[in-house]
């Protein structure tokens, strides 16, 4: 209860691990929860390892497929380089090697497709030729012989193509046999290079994809190792998470914590549950008539019939009632719902205002925490004594809020301390009680620095003035009877505080407690008992002057009465 009222659903979280270390079955219980986790994650991290050993497989497979296929193409350009070798120029070369042949024969650089250069010689020889046919021209014209053509080329011009320059296969046979021996030898060392390169291109090309195909398989590799290490930390987290969603789960079924705006807030019943807790431990500290003074009054003899509120209660329990309700209801058994109990009606009907300091100040020392536990305390006190009573909770700096459990503990510094503002709302709420006992519990640690002006606004700074409004406020709220006031103030280095506090407890005709935050509960407690012990007995200080004391409204016999209270 300590732990997650302090510290929030992290602080139980933090509990469970310091338990686990200590309590065996507990381990026991979350190692079994552990496991099951990582088995149900081991599954799905071997599907997704699975998944990538499939496809490291198919990877393999295509690559022994296409290594195949290349071995294939390499032994059959290999058998077709054998056969470039044996080849028959005087005849047509095979059909699966005519491609070759033609690019072979089209090659620009080859001899048969340069253009010769003439020699001096040749140079002669065509002069003397050009030289005789012009005289056989003549002679020719003149017998009326027709002229004679030029020689044609060596090798005709290959066939145009949709895909380029060809030869037809009769433009190839003609071709071939007009070559030369030395022109076969080199027609036949070009379509063996040919045949050549295309191997070495093709082996390349293989031992590319090869290198490729090995890069891919070292990457899903490792992509396949990586899934597993993610693996194994999402698997560790789900673990953490499946933990804190199984006390969440916990939680929020017993009623401790609620989901509000997206997080895991503190319940009222954990709340109450805690206060209980915290009297318990502040009821230990009381000596001991004062405890038995603290759990309640003269028994009345009258009951009446009515829900459960507290667990102490069972002992009272209305067996056949809560059993016909439980039926009525469709239930099997009895809970909290239909459980009825004979609860003693008590003669005296209560009203309590506990109003707290909640500025910037109480921020410092741990005194708001101090302050908070030992409200919780008291609030839980009083329901155990009186049921019915009515309990106010105020908590002003520059302005008054009302709280409930939840409020109050979950409340936070502010910031100055607006006191007449505090005692106005008190008054609001004493005066329209219609309790037999009424009783006020106001909590500061310092001067009133703040007021409220006439049209509403807040104004600090003027402590003078601060102070004035405060003793006003004070004076009407002492109107108000019956009425026990106890004014606690926390300890301070500054001793103009506790001689504010005085004059501020005589104007209401209460009684001054000053205390150190750690023994706050206690004093609390001893006062709502009627107790008058304290932690240190405040002796009076020097009277103050009669021009700073107020008029009281009740005379000097009220003031005396303070006074024998205030030990003055």
């Amino acid at each position: 209860m300590r732990r997650l009222a302090e510290e929030g659903v992290a602080g139980a979280q933090a509990l469970v691990r310091e338990e686990r270390e200590r309590n065996a079955d507990l381990r026991e219980r979350l190692e079994r929860l552990r496991e099951r986790l990582r088995r149900q994650d081991r599954r799905r991290i071997e599907r997704v390892a699975g998944e990538y050993d499939r496809r490291i497989t198919e990877l393999d497979r295509t690559t022994q497929k296409s290594d195949e296929e290349v071995a294939a193409e390499i032994a059959d350009l290999e058998a077709r380089i054998r056969a470039s070798r044996a080849i028959d120029w005087t005849k047509l070369p095979p059909s699966d090697l005519l491609e070759e042949v033609r690019a072979a024969i089209l090659l620009p650089t080859a001899s048969w497709n340069r253009p010769v250069r003439p020699n001096l010689w040749s140079r002669l020889k065509a002069a003397f030729a050009r030289l005789a046919a012009w005289f056989r021209g003549l002679f020719r014209r003149k017998s009326g012989r027709p002229r004679a053509r030029a020689p044609a080329r060596r090798i005709p011009i290959a066939v145009p193509s949709a895909t380029g320059r060809s030869f037809g296969p009769s433009e190839l046979g003609d071709a071939l046999a007009r070559l030369s021996s030395s022109e076969r030898q080199e027609l036949s060392d070009s379509v063996g290079r040919s045949l050549q390169a295309k191997e070495s291109d093709l082996r390349r090309e293989a031992e590319e994809k090869r290198r490729a195909a090995e890069a891919q398989r070292r990457r899903l590799e490792e992509e396949r190792e990586e899934a597993r290490r993610r693996g194994e930390i999402d698997t560790e987290r789900r673990v953490r998470e499946a933990e804190t969603h199984r006390l969440e789960r916990e939680l929020k079924e017993r009623g401790f914590v609620a989901e509000r705006a997206g997080e895991l807030v503190v319940t009222y019943g954990l709340v109450e549950r805690f206060a209980r807790l915290l009297l318990e431990e502040e009821s230990r500290r009381l000596p001991g008539d004062i405890r038995l003074s603290a759990r309640g009054g003269g028994s009345t003899g009258v009951y009446e019939k009515a829900r459960l509120r507290r667990p102490e209660e069972v002992a009272h329990l209305d067996l056949p009632g809560s059993l016909l309700a439980a039926r009525l209801a469709g239930l099997r058994h009895i809970d909290e719902s239909v459980s009825y109990v004979y609860r003693e009606v008590t003669s005296e009907r209560v009203h309590v205002v506990l109003a707290f300091d909640r500025s910037g100040s109480m921020s410092e020392g741990g005194k708001l925490d101090a302050a908070k536990k030992a409200l919780l305390a008291l609030y839980v006190a009083i329901r155990r004594r009186y049921p019915d009573a009515t309990i106010d909770v105020l908590a002003f700096d520059n302005e008054v809020s009302p709280l409930d459990l939840v409020e109050l503990w979950e409340c936070r510094a502010g910031a100055f301390t607006n006191t007449a503002e505090a005692i106005r709302a008190a008054h609001l709420l004493l005066d329209a009680s219609r309790a037999s006992r009424r009783e006020l519990y106001l909590i500061t640690d310092g001067l009133p620095e703040a007021y409220t002006d006439e049209e509403g606004k807040v104004r600090s700074g003027q402590l003078d003035e601060a102070m004035e409004r405060a003793l006003e406020r004070a004076r009407e709220l002492a109107t108000v009877t019956p009425l026990k006031t106890t004014v606690i103030l926390l300890k301070s280095d500054h001793p103009e505080y506790e001689t504010a506090a005085r004059l501020l407890t005589r104007t209401l005709g209460g009684e001054l407690v000053v205390t150190e935050p750690a023994h706050l509960g206690v004093e609390l407690l001893v006062r709502w008992a009627h107790g008058t012990e304290t932690e240190r007995r405040v002796s009076p200080p020097a009277e103050p002057s009669p021009a700073t004391i107020p008029p009281s409204p009740r005379g000097r016999g009220r003031r005396r009465r303070a006074d024998r209270r205030m030990g003055g």
